[in-house]
């Protein structure tokens, strides 16, 4: 077969929330824009196998959870009959939809979308496997090939059907009886809250001494309270010596906490981190220069070291969000066309999807205390909110970090449900520069959850109305 070669204007290798949000921007700047990615649709790996179906499975586990406490405000659903086929269902309809609609924008955008591998060959150049164009020379190029799980590196293991990663546990194969989940980050907690509420017996095992790292204590010391209540075991200070998959199971050997040092799974979920995906595409024919941890080096317009190319998304470094990859992948397309754009964010919110939510953006207590910043805390309890009693839900927490000199807004925490839609309200401030009384002063409606935000506000001015204030505004 004859090789086909052509010419791009810019060249988006990856089509994730990085890549197409990129490649629509360029488009609608009026550039001529190439999208290459391994699928034959827009979306990537968050749209396929990660925050699109994990986020429709948790859905569901809220719904079987709010069922069965709502037994206690005298209302009995009775046992969930759970139809597994009609889940995957229901999870590849939402896809099919969100992905048919990327496809669709993209060929009203005239974006072109060629499916392969691309693999630089210098640094205006790439080939392109499987595909039905072999070679493309581009002006600029933006690089947003994501990240993949992290895999076992120093743990002995067998791996056959019955050791997944994450992907392989939004395919819903069956309900294992037990499930072992090797990680205390966000994608395992998430996949446990699913499988515990689908029924099965669920143990995480943690090598430190908390769970989600990246959120401060007190926020998770709510999610660990419940969780407790539905999963089998959490096991903090734990290091799995060795996985071996039999027929009946996965045999484990433990060294640290439990006391039971061999016990056998149905199945293990191996969810230990993420990795970028740098290997294997020829970024040493180019001037891109990777950190220590693997992610590409770039600037605050998404530059890398290689004047003609950009890097955005999980490759180009944490967090790795999709709603971050959204701003990146805006900020390299704008610089391309000419435009004045930088990545100059001040908060980047992060929800865990877990049964109560923890969401947080900008500063964190614990980062403060360990560059020992001057900041002042307000903690609002739910316990105090009368939503939140009406909800059943008093056991939720919101916090604020201030500047203690000029009552500037750093940092927002919140641990209960709806947590991802109020922290927005927080991101928001902090990028406005807004100040505790502007929050405070702002009218939140009631009964709401939301107004919980406008009071933690008030417990730095000294307004509070449903706790006692510490101090009053005005009074020293």
């Amino acid at each position: 077969m004859a090789e086909v070669r052509d010419e791009a204007e810019l060249l988006v290798i990856g089509a994730g929330p990085g890549g197409y949000v990129a490649a629509f921007r360029a488009a609608d700047l009026g550039m001529d824009v190439t999208l290459v990615d391994l699928e034959k649709r827009p979306g990537g790996e968050c749209l396929f196998r990660g925050c699109i179906p994990s986020k429709t499975l948790l859905f569901l586990a809220e719904l079987l959870h709010d069922a069965q406490r709502s037994g206690e405000m005298g209302i009995n659903f009775g046992k969930p009959q759970i139809d597994l086929d009609r889940m995957r269902s229901w999870k590849d309809q939402v896809i099919d939809k969100l992905t048919n609609g990327l496809l669709t924008l993209s060929k009203r955008r005239k974006v072109r979308l060629l499916q392969g591998r691309a693999v630089f060959e210098a640094s205006d150049r790439v080939r392109l496997e499987n595909s039905e164009v072999s070679q493309l020379r581009f002006r600029h190029a933006i690089l947003a090939t994501g990240s993949y799980s992290t895999p076992f590196r120093d743990i002995p293991f067998i791996k056959g059907r019955r050791i997944i990663d994450s992907a392989g546990a939004l395919e819903l194969p069956d309900i294992p009886r037990s499930l072992l989940i090797l990680g205390g980050g966000y994608v395992g907690l998430e996949m446990g809250t699913v499988y515990a509420a689908l029924g099965s017996r669920v143990t995480v095992v943690v090598r430190g001494d908390r769970l989600l790292r990246g959120a401060d204590p007190d926020l998770v010391d709510v999610l660990l309270s419940r969780l407790k209540q539905s999963f089998e075991a959490i096991y903090f200070n734990t290091k799995v010596a060795s996985l071996k998959e039999r027929e009946e199971g996965v045999d484990v050997k433990f060294e640290g906490a439990p006391e039971k040092a061999e016990q056998t799974f149905d199945r293990v979920l191996v969810a230990i981190g993420r990795t970028p995906n740098t290997g294997k595409i020829g970024l040493e024919k180019t001037k891109i220069r990777l950190n220590a941890q693997g992610f590409v080096v770039v600037d605050e317009q998404r530059r890398t070291t290689d004047e003609k190319i950009f890097a955005i998304g999980d490759v180009a470094g944490p967090p790795l969000l999709a709603h971050k990859a959204f701003r990146e992948g805006k900020v390299a397309a704008e610089v391309i066309n000419g435009r004045p754009s930088a990545f100059d964010v001040q908060a980047i919110p992060a929800v865990v999807y877990t049964n109560p939510q923890v969401a947080w953006t900008g500063l964190i207590e614990e980062q403060a205390r360990k560059e020992n910043r001057n900041v002042k805390v307000e903690r609002y309890l739910w316990k105090f909110s009368s939503r939140a009693s009406t909800m059943g839900v008093s056991d939720g927490v919101t916090k604020m970090i201030f500047s203690p000199e000029s009552g500037r807004l750093l940092g927002v925490g919140i641990c209960g449900p709806n947590a991802e839609g109020m922290i927005s309200e927080g991101t928001l401030a902090i990028e406005m520069g807004a100040v505790a009384q502007d929050i405070g002063l702002t009218i939140h409606p009631h009964p709401t959850l939301s107004e919980m935000v406008g009071e933690t506000a008030e417990l730095f001015t000294g307004t509070v109305t449903h706790v006692l204030p510490e101090k009053r505004l005005g009074t020293g």
